[in-house]
């Protein structure tokens, strides 16, 4: 759904209004407007008169069948685009049938063991109408191929497939933790990705590189810039050392960021990423497509601002965070629900939250202008701040020999401790309030109800798994697998073949357990 189509554009009692405003004051009369290099004000030029920013809901809890009726709620309440949330075992490659799965399954987010979970997922839903973002990482390529397959068997054509997947290794190793194999291997596998799909799902983003979590984690905001960005250059790096020239992937490329409660230091960062990244592309690599410079993102509004404490107030929050990401000029954003603290989002919570991203975008007059920010004193001293900062931050990794190198000496995760350490002393001493946690305190509470999670979501994938394996070819199974193991051996592309054992219903586990085989596992550096 796009934005209302409009002869004129005007405010509520009738002012005209251009397609950009441009600042009056000579201090900024050299800023580019939205859609010319740098993009400080946006990679479009009319931004959401034209196009109306991705409006995602981030859901996925128990099975397939029952993430699949949240999924056509959301569509049919006006959401653009799916967002799926694994649990923890598939994330970390496990079938949910494994030991370690064990208590697991289902809970924060949906349970895909094999390629029959992901076509109960996307039942009824047309995959070659609808784009679909996907948080996966070490096993990225294994749930992309299911999609694929998935797709296939629903006769959508391949190369049409619209999404992204997250597959941002790096940041695993920093902040979040669902990392497989060690760096080395991990980067093989998401170049493979670039390859494999700049040749056949074009129109796919083959990786969503994350501040999020980083954020999340307990990042400043410059901190998220800088190591966000830096990530990126080490998979730009990898990718050319792998054969790739810069066009090649450059404009597939995407960016997935935080949005705190800071509203102008927020807003200020999404112009300062964009700026820095044109730059940053543009000195060291010349591309020649102008794709390659555009720093397109999603924003997730932050997880870690939300209180179990008075919860309706969290809806506040994520109106704040949510106009920040839009006056930032996001392309896609998800909205967290009010019950997020408490438990997985009811379906009453997540209507509230995506109703809050249709009256900004409908009703606040906020989508008519493309950055409406731009000129103001403070935001634009805002901008070179952080751009700055972050430029020293990156520079600081280079000189340790990159992100990679950082990452293995435990760099970022020491510096993200301290910035939480400090932040949670602030809010102990009462120097940074938080309302209804250290002020505007209630004594007594009208308890929340939280939503449920089917207790037998378990046994229940067990059972199904069990099918599964009796009634598929185990013996094609098995030389799928053996071709995996072979692909790792000679450095041909994994991903053909990884695509072959998820036809041959080869399930989750079994193949990460020949990649483990073949690469090994991995233990982070605490950052201590």
């Amino acid at each position: 759904m796009g934005p209302l189509r409009k002869d004129t554009w005007k405010t509520l009692s009738g002012i005209d209004l251009p397609h950009i405003a441009r600042p009056t004051s000579p201090d900024y009369s050299h800023i580019a407007d939205a859609g010319s290099p740098p993009y400080t004000r946006g990679i479009h030029e009319t931004m959401y008169r034209s196009r109306l920013w991705t409006m995602r809901q981030y859901a996925g809890f128990s099975s397939a069948k029952e993430t699949n009726e949240r999924f056509k709620l959301l569509l049919e309440r006006g959401q653009m685009g799916l967002s799926v949330a694994f649990d923890l075992p598939t994330q970390l490659g496990l079938d949910a049938d494994d030991d370690l799965s064990y208590g697991e399954v289902g809970k924060v987010g949906v349970s895909i063991s094999s390629v029959e979970d992901m076509i109960e997922l996307f039942d009824g839903i047309p995959l070659d109408e609808v784009s679909t973002s996907m948080t996966i990482n070490a096993p990225a390529m294994v749930l992309l191929a299911m999609y694929m397959v998935a797709a296939e068997e629903q006769g959508a054509k391949i190369d049409e497939l619209r999404g992204t997947i997250q597959n941002d290794i790096l940041k695993e190793y920093i902040a979040r933790g669902t990392y497989v194999f060690p760096p080395e291997p991990s980067m093989r596998l998401i170049t493979d990705i670039f390859q494999h799909c700049a040749e056949n799902v074009p129109k796919w983003n083959t990786i969503s590189i994350s501040g999020y979590h980083i954020r999340e984690a307990g990042s400043t905001a410059v901190q998220e810039i800088a190591f966000t960005l830096a990530n990126a250059l080490a998979y730009v790096e990898a990718a050319i050392e792998s054969g790739m020239d810069i066009d090649e992937f450059a404009p597939q490329l995407s960016f997935f960021f935080n949005c705190h409660n800071d509203f102008f230091e927020e807003a200020s960062k999404f112009r300062a990423a964009r700026s820095l990244w044109h730059d940053l592309i543009k000195e060291r690599y010349s591309p020649k497509k102008e794709k390659s410079l555009k720093l397109r993102f999603h924003t997730q509004v932050a997880g870690v601002s939300l209180t179990a404490q008075q919860p309706l107030n969290n809806v506040a929050r994520v109106t704040i965070q949510a106009l920040a990401a839009v006056l930032g000029g996001t392309q896609s954003l998800h909205t967290n629900s009010y019950d997020e603290a408490l438990g997985l989002p009811t379906e009453e919570s997540a209507t509230v939250a995506l109703r809050t991203q249709q009256i900004i975008a409908e009703e606040s007059g906020v989508a008519d202008i493309a950055d409406p920010l731009g000129g103001s004193y403070h935001v634009e001293s805002l901008t070179k701040a952080i751009y700055d900062s972050a430029s020293s931050i990156i520079e600081q990794i280079e000189t340790m020999g990159g992100a990679m190198t950082a990452i293995e000496q435990g760099w970022q995760q020491r510096e993200i401790h301290q910035s939480a350490y400090q932040h949670m002393n602030e809010v102990e001493r009462g120097e940074r309030r938080i309302i209804g946690v250290n002020h505007g305190v209630m004594e007594t509470e009208t308890p929340f109800p939280a939503m449920k999670i089917n207790p037998k979501i378990g046994e229940e994938q067990e059972g199904k798994l069990k099918i599964l394996r009796t009634n598929r070819d185990g013996v094609l199974v098995e030389r799928c697998l053996k071709q995996i193991e072979q692909a790792t051996k000679d450095d041909s592309n994994l991903f053909p073949s990884v695509l072959d054992a998820v036809r041959s219903r080869a399930t989750l586990g079994e193949i990460m357990n020949v990649l483990k085989d073949e690469f090994g596992t991995y233990m982070a550096p605490s950052g201590f």
